[in-house]
């Protein structure tokens, strides 16, 4: 088996949602000889910010001398990019081996795993074989019922901002959410949490008391902003004078103090970690399409921007650091996503849209997000291919803002840096 041949049939393995929850996992990792019961884990789970916060921890932890891997998703460029190790992708030949181990076992199930419960059992088998000291692993969907809460009590369990997201499944309410999400708290856990609205930090509050388990509040009111810039931005926190950080935003600042709140937790149960490698993991922190500079001048910024609380702090950094400034935006989103609430925020700074489609079955498709922007008074242009569009967006001369689905982010990366690229070689 190949790596593509392994890809291929890992991504064959759809579902129905409604069909969620553990037993498929702790069979399949039961079978496997249940590699997740070897390691240790920093569980997190939240609306927004997971990545951004897992990859600070994933890059302190190594810092500090351990053996770190991480597991997210989806993945931006290269679906090996779901499971690194210090920082390195899968390689191919790993991937193909394990996912042809794997396989036999996954269709001898009665209940076939689905695509993400088969890519977690991969990637612990993958943690485990490597001896990876400790893994930084993302949620995929909600938390009680997400593969990844297979794992036993973490070294500690982390939840993010909360907003409204896969209200089908999750809840239609921020406390139902907050709920689903609240799951991966498990007996005698140590939890560390955003700071959220008080009737999401209630149902936190309570679900740490029913299971004796330890909350840590993130402690904003100590972040102190120095400075910032599109190259990045400084900041004080308790007894660190000066944090340097590459992701951009006051929301990230917020992710760097629930960061520091977990690294505190976990100094408190014996690991060693510096205050070096706190400074210059999170200075060295790399998140791609996170509000992310491609291009300083004149702007070319790409963000992960998929729902509307992501789309308001996208507004929020463009008010902070393109003030006056009328932007060009490529932008695709999904159809289950309220993507009205995101063009309200971020129609303000709009000159213009180019709309393409997102390669995902639950993409809305370019014409009619064209159709619904130019409705709003903005001028709107559907295309049929990103490169299309980023060409047509970075003729403008104006800053480009590409954003809408995460699905969207690689294809528009790698379109906008190729023709950035080609135009420095043209100009020498």
């Amino acid at each position: 088996m190949t790596a593509h041949e392994a890809i291929n049939y890992i991504e064959s393995c759809t579902w129905s949602r409604t069909r969620l929850g553990l037993g498929r996992t702790r069979e399949l990792l039961s079978k496997l000889g249940n590699p997740q019961k070897k390691l240790r884990f920093i569980h997190v789970a939240g609306t927004n910010g997971k990545g951004s916060t897992c990859a600070m921890l994933a890059s302190v932890m190594q810092k500090a001398g351990y053996k770190t891997a991480l597991y997210t998703s989806p993945y931006i460029c290269r679906f090996n990019e779901r499971m690194q190790i210090n920082g390195v992708e899968i390689p191919d030949d790993r991937l193909a081996e394990l996912t042809e181990r794997v396989k036999p076992i996954a269709e001898g199930m009665a209940d076939h795993p689905s695509q993400f419960e088969l890519v977690t059992a991969i990637a612990m088998l993958y943690f485990l074989e490597e001896q990876c000291d400790i893994v930084v692993l993302e949620v995929g969907l909600g938390g009680a019922l997400d593969s990844t809460n297979a794992i036993d009590c973490p070294e500690c369990a982390v939840i993010t901002t909360i907003g409204l997201e896969h209200t089908e499944y999750l809840g239609h309410t921020l406390p139902e959410i907050a709920s689903a999400k609240a799951g991966i708290i498990k007996p005698n856990c140590d939890v560390v949490c955003y700071r959220n609205v008080p009737e999401v930090e209630e149902v936190f509050e309570k679900t740490c008391r029913e299971n004796n388990a330890r909350l840590v509040k993130a402690d904003f009111d100590s972040i102190h902003p120095i400075s910032h810039s599109l190259s990045g931005q400084s900041f004080a926190w308790r007894n660190y004078t000066s944090l340097r950080l590459p992701l951009l935003g006051t929301h990230q600042l917020k992710n760097a103090a629930v960061v520091l709140e977990v690294l505190d937790v976990l100094r408190s149960k014996g690991w060693s970690i510096g205050d070096d490698a706190v400074v210059s993991g999170l200075a060295e922190t790399k998140w791609p399409v996170r509000f992310e500079v491609l291009r300083a001048e004149p702007p070319v910024i790409i963000d992960g921007a998929h729902n509307p609380e992501c789309a308001e702090a996208l507004a929020a950094n463009l008010r902070e650091y393109l003030p006056d400034e009328k932007c060009v935006f490529l932008m695709g989103v999904l159809a289950d996503k309220d993507y009205r609430q995101m063009l309200a925020s971020l129609a303000p700074y709009a000159e213009r849209f180019f709309c393409v489609t997102p390669p995902s079955p639950r993409a809305l498709a370019a014409d009619k997000l064209a159709e619904l922007v130019n409705g709003m008074g903005i001028p709107a242009q559907s295309c049929g291919e990103v490169q299309t569009a980023a060409a047509l967006a970075l003729s403008c001369g104006k800053p480009v803002i590409a954003c809408g689905s995460l699905y969207l982010a690689g294809t528009a990366r790698d379109a906008l840096l190729s023709i950035i690229r080609g135009e420095k070689q043209t100009n020498g």
